[in-house]
């Protein structure tokens, strides 16, 4: 292909690459091919002297195509020169001092402080141009409300959700169409919602890097002064070390322990800046790139491998997701055999085949994932009938990307995937019946419908002549089941397994329209789209979901079993209006989860993070050293006991 030829596909693809990336949809590339293409867009501009005007060489970021209100930056909002070398970052550093930091893996956002309060937030956008998303920024789980310094200041940082989040808020998306591939996709989307309840359910956080503006510049020429300022000003700032061009490895080194032995924070690389801000100035900036810092990129750990067989794993939903198992290999410090092909483009792409040689990796050091494929045999056939019921498979395309779908409404990986749903704890919460207990009792004819469990108890005596059953345990999951009948309306509707109606959905709904789960039937796609924080997708999905018979009769029937509670918020509650964290162990509630319904029930409010927004920290360990109650020290956070909490529930 003719050099010019090449470039034109480089950068349309590219492009599409990054469009997709900055506003939170589906990847279509990793980072490692992303970079790659990238790196040969710039060899071929460099030997053919050719720049195309639309080239990712030239603009920085997406450009705004929300209904998000524009505004423009004070300064450009440049993009980072990168490297893969350590040696490029001895040489870039010289005998200067220097800041190696995490390269967080969020979104860029610049925050405007006048008063002491947040008056505007900013996406990157174009780098000229960003979204004004300062509802969202409000509702940012560790961001200061108020800072000591009443004059105008605009700081650079970054929005991200944790892993541990990340995991946690994807358990509820079973249908991994629904599902974010990783934290930064969940967090783009969610900074730039419309809706600022969305963005608060999505707990999202805000870690500072650098101060663009003070009205008073700090009597410093230091920039590590600047983030220890940033955080007696109460905001989380970037993980950093002091490095000089003789520590540089071993700083290097020291991250890539802590990212692939499970740091919390996405991050997909490191940030090189001069600690001089004189001299980093002085440097000035090139048309993308200023001078004074650069981008480690990871050198992901590459290992060959064999694919032995590609596993198509059935779900609730009908999809039949394709997994790579291969042999074992060592990456980033522990063995891994397995990896997500994600759908059947995916499968095509790399052109599969049992026995190939293939590459992995882990994607910022975290997530197994196939680079390449070397064989490429293309020999893998896409299964033409589903691997749990043998009925017919179809291939949809949804969003540009093609899925396998058994279409059998009476698939057993169906009825055991809802049925394993149903019973889960945020659902009806019945201990003692594990997906494999579930497969076996549908096996047997017991269970069909939803509504079946609840009269196990017609097959009492059977049950315990089966294996793995005796008395003792029979009795203890029948009196499961008929306690789990004692249920609060949105826990149950969340139980149906209705697509994307997740248990925060479910409690928005109840709340709208609070009744029995029969009422919530008849809702139509304008009722539900009067919720805040109801989008078109899932309206849509709840109401084709009681357009069908079979499911209205299973609601209608469940709804004479159950005894359904609602969650009343009780009036003039001590916690109405407040903010907690929950930490430790629990003697008066059963689970956390258990206190956080109560507190919620009474108008108060849960989070996982201990912020300046914080009021009450509840442990039963008030004078424990943990990293919570020091935070809550720090801040000025009261602390609870447990029985002082209690004292402030209405109970």
């Amino acid at each position: 292909m003719h050099d010019l030829e090449r470039m034109k596909e480089l950068v349309s693809t590219l492009n599409q690459a990054a469009l997709v990336y900055y506003q939170g949809k589906d990847e279509i590339m990793s980072n490692y091919e992303y970079d790659r293409l990238y790196d040969e867009l710039l060899e071929l501009e460099k030997s053919t002297n050719v720049v195309l005007s639309n080239s990712p060489t030239v603009h920085v970021g997406y450009e705004t195509v929300s209904s998000l209100p524009k505004e423009a930056h004070i300064s450009p909002m440049l993009s980072l020169d990168k490297t893969k070398h350590v040696e490029e970052l001895r040489a870039k550093l010289g005998d200067h001092e220097g800041l190696l930091s995490l390269k967080l893996d969020g979104l860029s956002v610049i925050l405007t402080y006048d008063g002491g309060v947040l008056t505007k937030a900013l996406t990157r956008g174009n780098g000229q141009v960003g979204e004004v998303i300062t509802n969202n920024a409000r509702v940012f789980q560790n961001l200061p409300a108020r800072i000591p310094y009443k004059k105008n200041l605009v700081i650079r940082g970054e929005a991200l959700i944790t892993y541990s989040d990340f995991e946690e808020m994807n358990e509820e998306l079973k249908d991994v169409r629904e599902q974010y591939k990783n934290p930064r996709n969940l967090c783009a989307g969610s900074v730039r919602q419309l809706n600022n309840q969305v963005t608060a359910n999505r707990r999202v956080q805000f870690v500072a890097y650098n101060i663009i503006a003070r009205e008073e510049p700090l009597e410093t020429n230091r920039k590590e002064d600047g983030l220890l300022y940033l955080k007696e000003m109460g905001f989380e700032v970037v993980p950093y070390q002091k490095v000089t061009e003789s520590t540089m490895e071993e700083c290097v080194n020291h991250f890539a322990y802590e990212i692939s032995h499970g740091l919390n924070y996405p991050s997909d690389g490191l940030v090189l800046t001069y600690d001089d801000i004189a001299y980093s100035r002085s440097l000035g900036t090139t048309a993308k790139f200023p001078r004074d810092s650069i981008a480690f990129k990871w050198k992901d750990e590459m290992e060959k491998t064999r694919l032995l067989e590609v596993e198509w794993s059935a779900s609730r939903t009908g999809l039949i997701n394709p997994v790579a198992i291969f042999e074992p290999v060592e990456l980033e410090g522990t063995t891994v055999n397995r990896a997500s092909v994600h759908n059947v483009s995916i499968v095509k792409e790399l052109q599969l085949g049992i026995g190939d040689e293939i590459l992995v990796y882990k994607a910022n050091m975290i997530i197994p994932q196939i680079h390449e494929n070397i064989t490429k045999s293309n020999t893998l056939e896409i299964p033409e009938t589903c691997p749990v019921c043998g009925e017919k498979t179809v291939v949809a395309k949804e969003q540009e990307a093609e899925f396998l779908q058994c279409i059998n409404e009476e698939c057993p990986a169906k009825k055991v995937k809802g049925f394993v749903h149903f019973v889960e704890r945020d659902g009806m919460n019945i201990d003692g019946l594990s997906e494999a207990t579930l497969e076996k009792l549908i096996q047997l004819g017991w269970l069909v419908r939803l509504e079946d469990l609840y009269e196990l108890k017609n097959h009492a005596e059977e049950m315990k002549e089966l294996e793995g059953f005796g008395e003792k345990s029979v009795a203890n999951l029948l009196q499961a089941i008929e306690d789990s009948k004692d249920v609060y309306v949105e826990n149950a509707l969340y139980a149906l397994g209705i697509k994307g109606i997740g248990l925060s959905v479910s409690k928005m709904i109840v709340k709208a329209y609070p009744g029995k789960l029969a009422d919530l039937i008849g809702l139509s796609l304008e009722d539900l789209k009067k919720i805040d924080g109801m989008g078109e997708v899932l309206a849509q999905n709840y109401v084709e979901f009681f357009s069908k018979i079979s499911n209205q009769t299973t609601v209608l029937k469940l709804s004479e079993i159950f005894h359904q509670e609602l969650h009343e918020t009780i009036e003039n509650s001590k916690v109405s209006g407040k903010n907690f964290v929950i930490t430790g162990s629990l003697d008066h509630f059963s689970n956390r989860k258990e206190c956080q319904n109560r507190i919620e029930q009474q108008g108060g409010k849960v989070t996982s993070t201990v912020t300046s927004l914080t009021d009450y920290l509840v442990t039963n360990n008030p004078d424990s050293g943990s990293s919570k109650n020091q935070k809550a020290r720090k801040l000025g956070v009261s602390i609870l006991t447990e029985e002082e909490l209690l004292s402030y529930l209405n109970v």
